[in-house]
């Protein structure tokens, strides 16, 4: 069945939402249960993550793909899954979606709507981590979708809870989540500040998987909009 564009914008906004509420409620709940131990809220954070991500995947994606990424797309729109039109209203979507999501989760909390984040994710380290997890979660999608694309859902979910663990900034591998992030002062926040290189470093962490996949599978930008994750609607 091909979906209309506004479904499939519809189906990036709240995917993305759900995702951002589960990050952030989930880092709330872990640091409150937690008394003062990182390592457990950390893992409730991560479990939470990767538990909603598969689902979410799996639920979204046969109406939009279910990017939940604006650095997904972009790759996407590189191997020409997606026009550039498209590509805009799915990013524009993903963003709001995402903002959206962390305003639920203060909420559900009982904390104020927005709240800028003061967590520090600053250094050369970090953003090296940001571009090494995006790098990491597209060669997962490009790789998985290319001959098993029914365990992308799950391929990816299980990248992204170890790269929480893998990488020294957690695993963010997502701009519209890391400006949803800015905006929560809580256990899963990133300051505004440091926001930009996070997001500089996850594009071009996309783009370079992409990149790589180009070369390692030849083929791979004729049917692009096939391939990216499993049922695929048409992306035109």
């Amino acid at each position: 069945m091909t979906h209309t564009l506004p479904r499939r914008i519809v189906s990036e906004f709240v995917g993305t939402g759900f995702l951002v509420a589960a990050v952030v409620g989930s880092g709330i709940m872990g640091e409150r249960l937690a008394g003062g131990n990182v390592a457990i809220a950390l893992l409730a954070n991560t479990i939470a993550t990767g538990a909603a991500l598969a689902a979410l995947i799996l639920t979204f994606g046969p109406i939009s793909g279910a990017h939940l990424n604006p650095a997904v797309t972009l790759a996407d729109a590189i191997e020409r899954g997606l026009s550039l039109t498209v590509a805009a209203w799915y990013g524009a979507a993903q963003c709001a979606g995402a903002i959206c999501g962390a305003i639920v989760a203060h909420l559900m909390f009982g904390l104020p709507l927005v709240s800028v984040s003061h967590h520090a994710r600053n250094g050369s380290a970090q953003v090296f981590s940001e571009f090494i997890a995006t790098f990491g979660l597209l060669c997962v999608i490009w790789g998985c979708s290319r001959l098993r694309s029914a365990v992308v859902p799950f391929a990816v979910a299980a990248y992204i809870t170890s790269a929480y663990w893998f990488t020294s900034s957690t695993s963010f591998a997502n701009p519209a989540v890391t400006i949803a992030r800015s905006l929560s002062d809580t256990f899963a926040g990133i300051r505004s500040t440091d926001v930009p290189l996070f997001v500089a470093a996850q594009l071009a962490g996309a783009l370079a998987a992409t990149l790589l996949f180009r070369w390692l599978v030849p083929g791979l930008p004729t049917i692009a909009k096939e391939v990216l994750v499993s049922t695929r609607p048409s992306a035109r």
